[in-house]
């Protein structure tokens, strides 16, 4: 029996699987990883944008298999040196005064945990959430996610309200200017607003992931956050995929907003831990420290985990891959927008950094074309290259994200093989 016929027979149909014969990933180094034929790949996906700085980069696994030789696993029962020393590290970078910082498994466990503290803190259960987003796979965070095609369920815990801003070249604002769209957004806030109780928080990804890394104007979400404030209203930032550099010019997603102060509450996983389940959860004292009743995490915080992030970010910070990302981004960027640009099937290339979306639609039509990014994904495989799919109700927009150390040649060698996938159209 293969691999695929025991995957199908044992896990559930919902967990899908890449490519028409899907392939098994048995080795990594640098950008590239292996399948069990022996064929290589040029990773420009990261494993869902979670492999930040390289694959199998030997600061990371040498610090997972000293701190192995000496203890796996304790639980935050107990003191934790790595664990402290990532927090420390984690809650200066964050810019939120007094910060206290809560490790989980996942960016779904980080956000889930945010609206636990958000709503316990306000004392409400009404959340506000952009159109088109995804914060996770767990029952609250499903219940906060504005894309259809990753929400499976209607049941909530949480009484979920969906504001403009999400998408900037789709929907009923894309005529508008950019003031004109803040502004038109601002107001959608102001009106929901005025016909709602009290509202915990508003949670944001500077960035879509999922939707299609897609946003609103730069200054968007300092705009919510003055509207915010006058309500007393949280603001919660998803930073699980833009965080660490990953959009070049900035090493928060929120940042590029032009915010007068960080956000309330900070959630972020995926590229800190470079493979290794790390998530978390930023605070101020106040915030954090708002529940009135016990809560431990078994595994959050690992001494592995923590050894893991405290090396991979070490190294992100010492080699500036946010500078890398801004550099090499900025090129595959330009690049991708030349070649889109002659294929009538592009409809927009978008991006920031090494985070880089390709939407496609039926040429000549604003229709998206979930077919068309599917063939693409499979001609970018025969041709040496992985790369992801995402997008708001159809997964019609490739998504582009490497590896921040990626270089040059690299870049453009992904490059070519994308343009030629894109041909075949």
């Amino acid at each position: 029996m293969s691999l695929l016929d025991r995957h199908r027979a044992v896990v559930p149909d919902w967990v899908a699987l890449y490519y028409r014969d899907p392939i098994e990933l048995v080795r990594g180094e640098g950008r590239h990883v292996w399948d069990a034929d022996g064929r290589k790949y040029l990773d420009f996906f990261g494993g869902i944008l979670t492999t930040m700085t390289a694959h199998a980069l030997p600061e990371v696994t040498k610090a997972v298999s000293e701190q192995a030789g000496r203890m796996i696993h304790s639980s935050t029962l107990y003191l934790n040196r790595p664990m402290v020393e990532l927090a420390e590290r984690v809650a200066a970078l964050s810019g939120i005064p007094d910060a206290r910082v809560f490790f989980t498994t996942s960016g779904t466990e980080a956000n889930d945990t945010a609206l636990l503290l958000a709503t316990a803190y306000r004392r409400s259960n009404q959340v506000l959430a952009l159109r088109n987003s995804y914060h996770g796979r767990s029952f609250s965070a499903v219940s906060i996610t504005g894309n259809r095609s990753w929400s499976p369920t209607s049941l909530s815990p949480l009484q979920t309200l969906y504001v403009h801003g999400g998408v900037r070249t789709r929907g009923p604002y894309a005529h508008l200017s950019d003031g004109e769209f803040i502004a038109a957004c601002v107001a959608d806030l102001e009106d929901l607003l005025g016909h709602t109780r009290e509202v915990a928080a508003l949670i944001a990804e500077p960035v879509q992931g999922v939707g299609g890394f897609t946003s609103g104007p730069d200054g968007l979400l300092a705009a919510f956050r003055e509207v915010l404030d006058r309500h007393g209203i949280l603001w919660i930032s998803d930073e699980v995929q833009t965080g660490w550099g990953r959009t070049g010019d900035h090493f928060w997603g929120w940042q590029a907003h032009g915010a007068a102060g960080p956000p309330d509450l900070l959630t972020f996983a995926k590229g800190i831990g470079n493979g290794m389940s790390i998530g978390g959860v930023v605070a101020s004292a106040e915030v954090m420290n708002a529940l009135d009743a016990n809560s431990i995490s078994t595994f959050g915080g690992s001494p592995v985990t923590m050894a893991a992030g405290l090396a991979n970010l070490s190294y992100l910070l010492e080699n500036d891959l946010q500078g890398n990302a801004r550099r090499v981004g900025g090129l595959l960027l330009e690049r991708l927008r030349a070649i889109g640009m002659t294929v009538p099937a592009v409809r927009e290339v978008r991006g920031r950094g090494l985070m880089i979306g390709v939407e496609l639609v039926r040429p000549g039509t604003e229709d998206a074309d979930p077919e068309a990014a599917s063939a693409v994904l499979e001609a970018a495989r025969a041709g040496g290259l992985l790369i992801g799919k995402g997008g708001g109700h159809s997964t019609s927009v490739l998504r582009i994200a490497p590896p921040l150390t990626l270089t040059v040649a690299e870049a453009e060698e992904g490059a070519a093989v994308l343009e030629q996938a894109l041909r075949s159209l």
